[in-house]
């Protein structure tokens, strides 16, 4: 009841901000600016900022309301990883060119499908990869790589033998360890500030931990101040044999 509670007075705050000033605007256009076309402009500038603003809030609202709803339903259909973050890379080229990014990807010739939801997996890959390249340094490497795990596999997923690990691994100005446990919680931001400049809402990680859950997957986070940040989406995949013991 209490995370329910929070959950609505975040959700309420993040949207106060851009409807006041949404109000202002209309106020002052109807007002004192009636008949100046330069502060009309620049009126009309910040209206449509903060309408964008609450557009992703609210798309991001509803994502995690449909995700949430099904997290409790194992996807069926077998995926191919590699190919979506291939699709997510190529829809996010132009954002890394403005900033000097280039995006590197290492997928060996085979690794195996999983069970999926592709639409899911998308958003999840589309958060990280975005993420790296907003908080990544000017002119750096995104790098992605793609594995199978076996002998690293997160402790919360004792059962399972083997995993196809994703890492996407950013050279940004990293995260304060004291930040890392709080991550993936709503609306929490480690700079509030910078993060509503860049445009995010704040559900970005929320959204991904509930999908990896749903996939009954666990995502990781590695990063040191100065050294920037790896997270890694670790995905049981079925059918994969375990490699021989040695003699």
């Amino acid at each position: 009841e209490q995370m329910r509670s929070d959950f609505i007075a975040n959700a309420s705050h993040e949207l106060r901000t851009p409807i006041s000033v949404l109000l202002g605007c209309i106020q002052t256009l109807r007002g004192s600016a009636r008949d100046d076309p330069e502060a009309q402009a620049e009126f009309f500038g910040l209206m449509q900022t903060q309408a964008e603003r609450m557009s992703r809030l609210v798309d991001d609202l509803l994502s995690l309301s449909r995700i949430e709803l099904n997290e409790h339903t194992l996807p069926s259909e077998q995926v191919d990883v590699p190919h979506i973050v291939r699709q997510v890379v190529e829809a996010l080229a132009f954002n890394a060119q403005a900033r000097g990014i280039r995006i590197e990807t290492d997928f060996p010739g085979e690794l195996p499908t999983i069970p999926g939801d592709p639409d899911e997996l998308s958003q999840v890959f589309q958060n990280l990869i975005d993420n790296a390249v907003k908080y990544g340094a000017e002119d750096s490497i995104v790098r992605i790589t793609a594995r199978v795990a076996r002998d690293d596999i997160p402790p919360s997923l004792p059962g399972e033998s083997a995993c196809l690990a994703i890492a996407i691994r950013d050279h940004g100005e990293g995260i304060p360890p004291e930040h890392l446990p709080r991550l993936t919680e709503r609306f929490y931001r480690v700079d509030t500030a910078r993060s509503r400049e860049l445009g995010g809402t704040g559900l970005g990680l929320a959204i991904v931990k509930h999908v990896v859950n749903r996939h009954r997957g666990a995502l990781t986070i590695d990063s040191e101040p100065g050294e920037g940040s790896i997270f890694t989406v670790f995905l049981p995949a079925a059918g994969v044999k375990s490699e021989p013991a040695a003699a």
